[in-house]
């Protein structure tokens, strides 16, 4: 048993004890002053949970689990932070206060993808658009076809079998893209009509167009990604529709946008990374919008904790290690705001750290994800690749 002592005015734990300060101080818990190690609520709840952790105040009345959470029922995502705080301890890892942080750590991978040049022609030709479909038609085969064979802009024919029909068809972004950069012309319509149609139509169209046009305009091809639960797949520069039934080629990419404004729920959000996962896709996160310095406190971090974590043969710990990620925990039915999350990416940044994002469903089984960033050569906006692991 470890005993735990509540000063409750003040709402600080402590540990005196000399031997079960020895065992916490050893296991890297809590922060020691003058022979006394003083523990934070999500630690002080983990050793009454797990290592038989016993508290009383200092008339030596006792304080259940949920004597001791209900006096910090107000702080910020306490069980999410207890929960994610748990799971990693039970891993046989290590986490600390992200108030020890040091920055310029240096963890960081940046991931540098390509980009070509893209010069579309000015073909000058006319298409229908239906506004309730958000879908234009073009019967203009010459066009059609090498849009779709040059640039695989739109859908020539049938999906996967071009040779089977003669009218080309393109989505709201491509009919956008073309009327902007291809010279296409709309019967009874313009790109205001067009754009104001989609604008009523789909939440926060323009951060979605804006990230579209971004990867089009640097050679790569990007297509719906209804099918993953996202909003894009792409190809890298060079990709082309011109294939056998037997060599169709397959995106191993997929693009979400998540807007500044946007809030969204945790789980839908983690549900399209693990569709992308199981078809072994690279889900980025597109976060448009001018990157902006932001400025850091570790009294006031949108960050949860310093993690450590495994090296060949043994664990990294504070005495004989740094810390490699940061944690953002979260739990499942929470909403994520897309500003919230912008934040908090800058400031693994200036860390120096990557971000692992922990998130607690209802039966407090943490699942992680890891973000890092990834650079668009010429890009303004913010990428990042998410990718689920096991620690």
């Amino acid at each position: 048993m470890i005993k735990l002592e509540l000063d409750r005015k003040k709402r600080l734990i402590m540990v005196k004890e000399p031997s079960d300060v020895s065992s916490l101080q050893n296991g890297f818990y809590g922060q020691m002053k003058k022979g006394i190690i003083y523990l934070s609520p999500e630690e002080a709840l983990y050793v009454m949970d797990i290592r038989n952790g016993k508290c009383y105040d200092d008339a030596g009345n006792p304080f259940t689990f949920n004597d001791i959470a209900s006096l910090f029922l107000k702080n910020k995502k306490l069980l999410a932070r207890c929960l994610t705080y748990k799971d990693w301890r039970d891993k046989g890892l290590v986490l600390r206060y992200i108030s020890e942080a040091e920055g310029g750590y240096g963890r960081t991978v940046l991931k540098k993808y390509t980009s070509a040049p893209f010069r579309l022609d000015a073909f000058g030709f006319e298409g229908l658009f239906f506004p309730n479909d958000l879908i234009t038609m073009v019967d203009d085969q010459t066009v059609g076809k090498e849009l779709y064979e040059r640039y695989w802009i739109g859908q020539f024919g049938t999906y996967k079998a071009s040779h089977r029909g003669t009218v080309a068809k393109y989505d709201i972004y491509e009919t956008i893209f073309l009327l902007k950069s291809g010279n296409l012309m709309l019967k009874g319509c313009n790109l205001a009509t067009v754009e104001k149609v989609a604008k009523k139509r789909i939440k926060f169209f323009e951060d979605i167009y804006l990230v579209y046009e971004d990867w089009r305009s640097r050679g790569y091809v990007i297509k719906t990604g209804f099918k993953f639960g996202t909003h894009f797949r792409i190809y890298f520069p060079g990709a082309s529709p011109v294939r056998s039934e037997d060599e169709w080629m397959h995106s191993k990419h997929v693009i979400h946008v998540f807007p500044r404004k946007h809030k969204q729920l945790i789980s839908e959000w983690a549900r399209a990374i693990r569709v992308a996962h199981s078809v072994k896709k690279t889900f980025i996160l597109a976060i448009p919008g001018k990157k902006k310095e932001i400025k850091l406190s570790k009294t006031r971090s949108r960050l949860d904790f310093l993690l450590y974590h495994r090296k060949k043969g043994g664990i990294e710990t504070p005495k004989d290690g740094s810390p490699k990620y940061l944690m953002y925990s979260l739990t499942e039915d929470e909403y994520i705001g897309g500003e919230e999350l912008y934040e908090a990416l800058a400031e693994c940044k200036q860390f120096g750290l990557e971000m692992v994002v922990a998130i607690s469903d209802r039966e407090s089984s943490v699942t992680y994800y890891i973000i890092k960033e990834l650079e668009l050569p010429g890009s303004e906006y913010e990428y990042y690749e998410i990718e689920w692991v096991q620690p």
